[in-house]
């Protein structure tokens, strides 16, 4: 019985390991939608899957979406939490913020950022901001296939934002939830 379970679970990962083989057409990067490797046992296929820890289908996004800008994981976040001089800023649409949220962040979507970077430190208006005076911004979204704080940090640095001062928390609400640290719900 035991090596029936072994021989299935083989020929499993066999089709999984089979080019062309995607169960649900989820894409590496908005051109890729496998990488295959040669391996000691031959070639292998790299798909993606969805699967139960995913909060968003997406494509992964680049560690530094911008030049200039930090990549950041959670440790630097809580601290960032704690530092007056930074803004930890939820860039998702209001949709998700409700749903759970870092304590402690504020709320600019992704679609109004550029519009609203006197709440960042910057001076002015759209399109003329001056940002000689800017708050360290501590930027996340959905996580690594999440591309709303991407956009939204270029657009900040495409209106004046000086890119050193952003840092992207990639690993997102995706990463934030699954290492089971505290999140907020129903924030406004």
């Amino acid at each position: 019985m035991k090596r029936s379970v072994i021989l299935a679970g083989a020929a499993v990962l066999a089709l999984l390991a089979t080019p062309g083989y995607a169960t649900d057409g989820l894409q590496i990067s908005p051109k890729v939608t496998s990488v295959t490797i040669e391996t000691d046992d031959g070639p292998v296929e790299i798909t993606r899957h969805k699967n139960d820890m995913q909060l968003i289908g997406g494509v992964l996004q680049p560690m530094v979406p911008v030049a200039g800008v930090h990549p950041v994981g959670e440790l630097e976040v809580l601290e960032a939490l704690q530092d007056d001089s930074a803004a930890v800023v939820d860039m998702r649409t209001m949709e998700w913020r409700v749903k759970s949220t870092i304590p402690g962040s504020i709320h600019i979507p992704y679609t109004e950022v550029a519009m609203r970077l006197d709440e960042l430190g910057c001076s002015g208006a759209q399109g003329s901001w001056d940002c000689a005076k800017a708050t360290k911004v501590f930027a996340f979204c959905n996580g690594p296939a999440c591309a709303q704080s991407p956009m939204a940090i270029a657009a900040m640095v495409r209106e004046g934002f000086p890119a050193d001062k952003i840092y992207y928390y990639r690993g997102g609400m995706q990463d934030w939830q699954v290492l089971g640290l505290t999140t907020a719900e129903d924030m406004f």
